[in-house]
């Protein structure tokens, strides 16, 4: 078995983008702040806000988190009663603040600002042919190709040039538009990454996830309908459906992983589909153990119902470090050990001497798995039985999350058996798809399953190593 254990290596996927809009609210640019404070989880390296007062869009943007990027400062610069708000992760490449959203554009239409969560697929073709008609691309981002579509377009209103424009791209997105007197929002027809619309008062809102709704006490609608076109005005909320029908492809990894558990998404409480994953663990996985420990944050729900099913108790075995941040390097050798362990610390008076379930969301390349057990072992444990709440992750992401390529995927080839072995736990069991599918009940038949299974709703790339060399020179947005 040829595995190695990196310990620079994340044995997590990476959080995506978010995206949020208010229109018709005095409060416009605070609010957008606040609900781009909701959505932080969903990307941490750069955030902006772009604001209309019907004459011209304003746009502040910088790399860090929501607090750094977008202080009060900045926020008074930003005028009008309309505004959209981005946080980012870019699912590959640099990170820099050229790409930072939204991406503010004037061109023949008129100004435009955009907000993206998702990837584009063909992004790589299209902007070849652009470049070829002599367009000239001031970023490495997926999502400008829109932009210079829309910049193209011979429609004569902007919502129709964005249908136009939307229409040439393969791939997931979710995304929110202003313009000086619109907003405007879209979801791709499968409807990979999910999107809400919310009021508050008088105003219309769209967002990621509910959680942004809830900070700002706004009342959840609906959520944006897959292939659905939003038009907000002065003269209201105008719907269209202008692309053809595609088979439902919810992200299933939202509920097992990315989305805030106080969230709705997809319809749906991300935090009851989460318990029901471990309560579906624990019947399909048992083990003769004395308690239950998640592994913070993201295990938390799963080792919950994982508990309640088993009737074993759930203690606080792992304690996260809250405020290590995104930048914490060890480059010498013989510190890097210490990346896992400055981040959680084991509670020898809950571990030692026990038998421990260790419940967790997901296990990516297994690197840091195996230093969690690891460390339970050295606080004392006397047997560790690892529980991963989803099946094994066999296949790369192509829709708005940064997956590593198919050869880093652990599961990807090696056996259930000889993963356990590379984490050293005394067992390891995964919850089937099957399971997983109950979890999120009668509407399983709706969810993009591929990572756990390589059969893809959109059509992959046919050659995985260079679309991801691609990538690492033309990222996408989360």
């Amino acid at each position: 078995m040829t595995l190695t254990c990196d310990d620079t290596a994340n044995d997590k996927f990476k959080d995506e983008c978010g995206v949020f809009g208010i229109f018709g609210h005095p409060e416009a640019p605070a609010l957008t702040r606040l609900g781009l404070y909701a959505l932080q989880h969903r990307g941490q390296e750069s955030a902006g806000i772009a604001t209309a007062d019907g004459e011209q869009i304003y746009l502040t943007r910088a790399m860090g988190q929501v607090s750094e990027a977008v202080n009060d400062a900045s926020l008074a610069t930003l005028k009008g009663d309309v505004a959209i708000g981005h946080v980012r992760y870019s699912t590959a490449g640099d990170s820099r603040i050229v790409n930072a959203q939204p991406i503010k554009i004037v061109c023949k239409h008129g100004q435009i600002a955009l907000c993206h969560n998702g990837n584009l697929i063909n992004a790589a073709e299209l902007r070849a042919d652009l470049v070829q008609r002599g367009h000239i691309f001031q970023t490495n981002s997926d999502t400008e190709v829109v932009l210079h579509l829309y910049a193209v377009s011979q429609a004569s209103a902007p919502q129709d040039a964005i249908v136009e424009s939307v229409a040439q791209v393969r791939g997931a997105f979710s995304i929110v538009l202003l313009t000086k007197d619109l907003m405007i929002a879209v979801r791709d027809p499968h409807g990979f990454r999910p999107l809400v619309l919310g009021k508050l008062g008088d105003a219309t809102v769209v967002c990621s996830e509910t959680c942004a709704l809830d900070l700002i006490g706004a009342e959840y609608v609906r959520d944006v309908e897959a292939g659905e076109v939003l038009v907000v005005s002065r003269d209201g909320v105008r719907s269209y459906q202008p692309f053809p029908a595609a088979p439902p492809s919810h992200c299933v990894f939202e509920h097992v992983y990315f989305a805030r558990p106080d969230s709705l998404v997809f319809g749906q409480s991300v935090n009851e589909v989460r318990t029901n994953l471990g309560r579906l663990l624990a019947r399909e996985a048992p083990a003769d153990a004395d308690v239950v420990v998640p592994i913070p944050d993201s295990g938390m729900c799963a080792a919950v119902g994982y508990a309640e099913e088993s009737g074993l108790p759930i203690r606080m075995g792992l304690i996260r470090n809250h405020y290590v941040g995104r930048t914490f390097l060890a480059p010498q050798q013989e510190i890097r050990g210490f990346r896992v362990r400055i981040k959680l610390n084991p509670v020898k008076s809950i571990i030692e001497g026990k038998r421990v379930i260790l419940v967790d969301d997901s296990l990516v390349r297994g690197t840091t798995s195996r230093k969690i057990v690891g460390m339970i072992r050295a606080a004392g444990a006397r047997e560790i039985h690892m529980r991963i709440s989803c099946p094994p992750t066999v296949s790369p992401c192509y829709y708005g999350i940064d997956t590593p390529s198919r050869s880093e995927l652990i599961a990807h080839s090696h056996t259930v058996e000889e993963i356990r072995e590379f984490v050293k736990a005394d067992s390891l069991r995964y919850l089937s798809l099957d399971g997983l599918r109950r979890a999120v009940g009668s509407r399983s038949g709706d969810y993009c399953t591929s990572c756990y299974t390589g059969k893809y709703p959109v059509e992959a790339p046919e050659d995985e190593q260079a679309y991801m060399q691609m990538a690492l020179k033309l990222p996408g947005e989360g």
